[in-house]
């Protein structure tokens, strides 16, 4: 693999722990040192950190805040 690739990855410790976990980018990048950018994406849907993984995560912890709001106001409406 390229020498400057090699320090990209070590600058960022997410993709180099995503290649050890994806060999197959290994490979890639070594035949084509350009397609970086494809490795950032393929590790952000990876890792769940794509906008609409965190709106989804946001969404859920709503429902969650919502759903224990609704507990709480029926436990206190029985304990009156």
């Amino acid at each position: 693999m390229r020498k400057d690739v090699v320090n990209y990855l070590e600058q960022k410790k997410e993709l180099k722990q995503f290649i050890r976990e994806q060999p197959r980018w290994y490979r890639t990048l070594t035949r084509n040192p350009y397609e970086i950018h494809s490795l950032e994406v393929a590790a952000l849907h990876y890792y769940k950190k794509t906008i609409p993984h965190q709106v989804e995560k946001f969404t859920n912890g709503v429902q969650m805040a919502s759903m224990m709001m609704s507990m709480f106001q029926a436990m206190n409406s029985q304990s009156n």
